[in-house]
């Protein structure tokens, strides 16, 4: 029995030391709903109900809680912008029964923050992932995009969880360690590859919610941020910065060697702006904010969108 529990600790170390070592690297610098298996050893028969405004920090907390979690990902629908999602009253009974509720916030999910406030459940857990990284209210929204922001927000997840349940902290350590060294293997690394061959390399974006991925594989976005901004929150752009984007992409492979296009943001200006990237052989990919298709996993929905980025760039530079 005492050999058998010293390999259980050797296992738990191991993994938390490649959790930590993956972590590293980050910390520089509908309805739906989900109970995650995993293979490691549970303590108890407590399973926390948690709910995520979007399906993206609700597959993270998922995995990270395995079988002592069953996550409510609200917002999951590939054809719903999360901007404009209108709560029901589903939403708001999910959320009254919460114990932990994880919220984007920097004015994304306002909808989930009123009911939160409306349910006033006493000893609700609430993590709001913007006020967590300490962002400002008016800050770029999509912080699943930058690799730092999501070691961070899986750490408060952890944390969050073992706050929740104590008895099971060896179990969310475990698990908290292969989501990390998962999320390395399968995208991360990827990125610093990236950053390694194109640094520096010139990129364009209909929105900012490209902006934190080509900061973490060292990308230059040129395409005017006023632009991408507007777009982001469903307004129109200045025709002074419709104009720049417009020379911009004009100008071809030697000026951009990708356009970045959300796929749930689609427009008559952001349709025409691929359509002249197409036009000046500057190859296109797509990004989303949620993730697609729904029943892959946050890394999987990553590594992906990396994967796509990579062969762009590669192409680019082929003159292909």
């Amino acid at each position: 029995m005492a050999s058998r529990s010293l390999v259980a600790a050797v296992v738990i170390i191991v993994l938390l030391v490649v959790g930590v070592a993956a972590g590293l690297y980050l910390t520089k610098g509908g309805v739906t709903s989900t109970t995650a298996s995993s293979s490691g050893s549970s303590q108890s028969g407590t399973v926390i109900q948690v709910v995520a405004g979007e399906n993206f920090w609700g597959s993270l907390v998922s995995q990270l809680g395995g079988t002592h979690v069953n996550v409510t990902s609200i917002v999951s629908d590939p054809n719903t912008d999360p901007h404009n999602y209108e709560s029901n009253p589903s939403n708001a009974e999910a959320i009254s029964n919460a114990q932990l509720v994880i919220v984007n916030g920097a004015n994304y999910d306002t909808w989930a923050t009123s009911l939160i406030s409306a349910a006033n459940r006493p000893g609700q857990t609430v993590l709001n992932v913007q006020e967590a990284l300490n962002q400002s209210a008016d800050a770029n929204p999509h912080f699943w995009y930058s690799p730092y922001f999501v070691n961070y927000t899986v750490s408060a997840m952890y944390k969050d969880l073992i706050k929740i349940d104590p008895t099971d902290k060896s179990y969310f350590t475990t698990q908290y360690a292969s989501l990390n060294e998962s999320l390395w293997s399968s995208y991360m690394k990827q990125e610093t590859i990236i950053k390694q061959q194109f640094s520096g390399v010139p990129v364009a974006a209909t929105e900012d919610i490209f902006v934190y991925m080509a900061n973490a594989t060292g990308l230059k976005v040129m395409s005017p941020p006023g632009f991408m901004a507007a777009v982001a929150e469903g307004n129109d752009p200045s025709a002074q910065d419709v104009a720049t984007f417009q020379q911009l992409l004009q100008g071809g492979n030697s000026t951009v060697r990708v356009l970045a296009y959300n796929q749930q943001t689609v427009t008559p200006l952001t349709q025409s702006m691929k359509a002249l990237a197409a036009q000046n052989q500057i190859p296109t990919i797509g990004v989303t904010e949620t993730i697609q298709p729904p029943n892959y996993t946050f890394q999987a929905w990553m590594q992906g969108e990396v994967a796509a980025l990579q062969n762009a760039l590669n192409a680019a530079a082929l003159g292909q």
